[in-house]
């Protein structure tokens, strides 16, 4: 079996239309990640994209590099199919989500070439097609609008709206949208932001709003409080923050915190999302795989994780609208929905790539 030669880090920058702000004060105007290489023995090569998030991860392009330049020796000369060993290797370092994932995911692409396989090939779908979800950020009400109207024309038909800085705001923002989009599906993301004392409230206006679920209302250490407010029942707790590994997931499943679980390829790769989907699934919850506002590239490789069974809810696959141009060419949504045999039609585009690499 071929073995781990190389491993690259490629550092890209791709602007935003808009800036994307979410939770208290985190915001991002550009892409600012990296592509991540696993070349094998036999000249098999695979990539994921690195989505750098300091406020999320702690992560920055130094620590990226350094994390790995410290995994490089433990993984090298390991056989690409050895997911016993390449596993050990990861789980021995704790964080550095990211790079792990985007680490995972390139292995995964590498052993599927080294088979003569692509990676859509061994991730075979469990059904044709998909709903997709757009990312609308904390923004005026104007801003906002114009951000949906675009997604809106480009075949998006669910929107998940950043709130929690302004109850009175947010009230209003997701009014208007209801009003500009009768048909869209809506729901909320809360990043955190929210206290035990005032959750209550917010859920209860967002349901009035007709919105589907909310996700991470509150911190990720108030577990009782979020135990509580799911037990109360006013809308659907999506866990993201929460459930980032297995073991944060085993957890929350414990303590029945949740009903749908957003799954992240960028920080969870393949082999722990589909471990986690499995767990998920085995306790009767949904599931959905969420977006780490990543470039197309990045947006192709977790929409194949989308098509595994068990995945029941929207997608968030459409943040590289926000973006001004990428180095895959995503295809097109259809009222709403992303078909597999569209999906597998994308190429990675060196030429354009080499535009955006630093």
């Amino acid at each position: 079996m071929a073995t781990v030669k190389d491993l690259r880090l490629i550092p890209f920058r791709i602007p935003l239309k808009a800036p994307l702000r979410w939770g208290k004060a985190s915001e991002l105007s550009a892409l600012e990640h990296a592509l991540l290489e696993v070349e094998l023995s036999d000249g098999s090569l695979g990539r994921a994209e690195v989505a750098i998030r300091p406020t999320i991860y702690g992560e920055t392009l130094g620590s990226v590099e350094a994390g790995l330049a410290y995994l490089r020796p433990k993984l090298l000369g390991l056989e690409a199919d050895d997911q016993e060993a390449i596993r050990a290797v990861l789980e021995a370092f704790p964080c550095n989500h990211a790079l792990k994932g985007a680490l995972d995911l390139a292995l995964w692409e590498a052993w599927a070439r080294s088979e003569g396989e692509e990676l859509h090939q061994v991730l075979k779908p469990a059904k044709h097609r998909v709903r997709v979800a757009y990312i609308l950020g904390l923004a005026s009400e104007e801003e906002m609008l114009s951000d949906a109207r675009m997604a809106y024309g480009a075949g998006v038909r669910v929107f998940k709206v950043k709130v929690g800085r302004d109850l009175e705001g947010d009230t209003r923002k997701i009014a208007r949208l209801k009003e500009a989009f009768p048909e869209v599906d809506l729901y909320a993301d809360a990043n955190e932001s929210l206290t035990p004392k005032e959750a209550e409230a917010y859920l209860t206006a967002w349901k009035a709003l007709g919105l589907r679920y909310v996700e991470e209302p509150l911190p990720i250490e108030e577990v009782e409080a979020r135990r509580a407010l799911r037990a109360k029942g006013i809308l659907p707790l999506i866990a993201d923050d929460s459930a980032m590994t297995p073991k944060d997931l085993r957890r929350e499943l414990v303590l029945d915190t949740f009903d749908i679980l957003n799954l992240k390829p960028a920080r969870s790769g393949a082999t722990w999302t589909l471990e986690m989907l499995s767990l998920a699934r085995e306790k009767g919850k949904r599931a959905m795989v969420g977006s780490q506002a990543q470039s197309s590239f990045g947006a192709y490789q977790s929409a194949l994780l989308a098509f595994q069974q068990g995945v029941t809810e929207p997608n968030e696959l459409a943040f590289h609208l926000k973006a001004e141009g990428g180095f895959l060419d995503f295809p097109a949504f259809r009222e709403g929905w992303l078909y597999w045999d569209d999906l597998i039609e994308a190429r990675f585009d060196e030429e354009a790539f080499r535009r955006y690499a630093l």
